[in-house]
């Protein structure tokens, strides 16, 4: 299933807060200097952390159908040093490629429409220095069937509905990114696609880790199971 739209508070340049990729003020082109040097502790996150929303896309891919969604990132409550917010995705899914198929041997047929939410919270630290967070929600995912790509015909297609609850845990500074997550599928997760055919969700656990070599330039690592 498809995971959430990040919206991020994230630290971005020379400690300063930022919203997905609209920085509150461009204190990443100064160089030296300490986060006080550079203004950040003045920053007030009652006007940096506001509402903001984006459309997304994508083609088929290995797990994921044709899609095009909407995310919208919500702060719920801003204080001094932290917001509590709610992170919302709404995507339509399209079928399949005719002759090819992205969950392997049955097409996806026809639209549905998916959903991911996150509540979570982010505060910073003393010094501002590291922003840190944890955030969990639920993700939904219908989805019908076609025919199998494997030149089989197939009988009684199916509607299927699958589900998950997802956590994760964040860390950023200035330089590292670590970002590590839980995908914990429930109900019925395994399920008949048609007559030959059965389709499941799978348990995801997965940690990442970034390093800004440069202010332009950022190196990641990630691992999943």
């Amino acid at each position: 299933m498809h995971r959430s739209l990040r919206l991020s508070l994230s630290l971005t340049g020379a400690a300063a807060l930022a919203l997905a990729s609209s920085p509150i003020q461009q204190v990443a082109a100064q160089d030296g200097g300490s986060a006080a040097d550079l203004g950040v502790m003045e920053i007030n996150l009652k006007d940096a952390v506001r509402f903001n929303w984006g459309f997304q896309g994508a083609l088929q891919g290995a797990g994921t159908p044709n899609q095009a969604g909407i995310g919208a990132f919500l702060p719920i409550a801003v204080g001094e040093n932290s917001v509590f917010f709610a992170d919302v995705l709404l995507n339509a899914n399209f079928s399949d490629y005719d002759g090819t198929s992205s969950i392997i041997n049955t097409e996806v047929a026809g639209t549905t429409i998916s959903t991911s939410t996150r509540i979570g919270y982010r505060w910073l630290n003393g010094d501002r220095s590291w922003m840190v967070g944890v955030n969990a929600g639920y993700d939904s995912r219908p989805m019908n069937t076609g025919d199998a790509d494997t030149g089989v015909n197939v009988s009684n297609k199916r509607s299927v509905f699958f589900q998950q609850v997802a956590f994760n845990a964040e860390a950023v500074s200035n330089s590292w990114n670590f970002n590590a997550y839980a995908l914990v599928p429930f109900g019925d997760t395994e399920q008949r696609l048609n007559v030959r055919y059965l389709g499941g969700a799978l348990d995801t656990y997965g940690l990442d880790v970034g390093y800004s070599i440069t202010p332009d330039l950022n190196a990641s690592v990630g691992y999943y199971y």
